[in-house]
């Protein structure tokens, strides 16, 4: 398993819960164990870029896996998604944080510029009501991303108008 960008062994029963090799054996605690049956999505983590709830994972199953936790995201909340979570006020108790700012990157990998409905049905489930500013949130992320994007199609006649040519030898 590649974890945060580094290779990681874990000496532990293979059977063991994803989540709880991150916590116990990595010392990664970002992700949240919440439920103990899946259903609240608070231990979600990238697994080759989509969301997965760590804690109906073993470590057994991330073999050759990409296993992405908030710690490795990026360096001081850089990411587009944290940082417009930390802008619009999001957090509260922080349980559902990383599992919704991870969601959201996942999310926005595949769609640029989700609806209302799409967020909605996020399936997160925040103890302390933020569901509507982590909304709010990824929508602001979305419009950062989509404007920090380079513009689509390399080499218009614009762009070559105005590239000056290199003098011959």
């Amino acid at each position: 398993m590649l974890l945060n960008g580094d290779p990681v062994g874990f000496d532990l029963d293979p059977e063991t819960p994803l989540l709880f090799a991150l916590r116990e054996a990595a010392n990664l605690t970002g992700a949240k164990h919440g439920c103990s049956d899946g259903s609240c999505h608070a231990c979600t983590v990238l697994v080759d870029g989509r969301p997965v709830r760590s804690c109906r994972q073993s470590i057994a199953s991330m073999e050759g896996a990409v296993v992405t936790t908030i710690e490795g995201l990026s360096e001081g909340a850089g990411h587009a998604v944290q940082r417009a979570w930390i802008e619009e006020g999001v957090s509260q108790c922080g349980t559902c944080d990383p599992a919704f700012i991870l969601s959201a990157v996942a999310l926005l990998e595949t769609d640029a510029a989700p609806d209302e409905a799409t967020l909605a049905a996020i399936p997160v489930r925040c103890p302390c009501g933020s569901g509507a500013r982590a909304r709010k949130a990824i929508a602001r992320a979305a419009r950062s991303m989509a404007a920090a994007a380079p513009p689509t199609g390399e080499g218009t006649a614009r762009d070559m108008e105005s590239t000056p040519e290199k003098p011959s030898d």
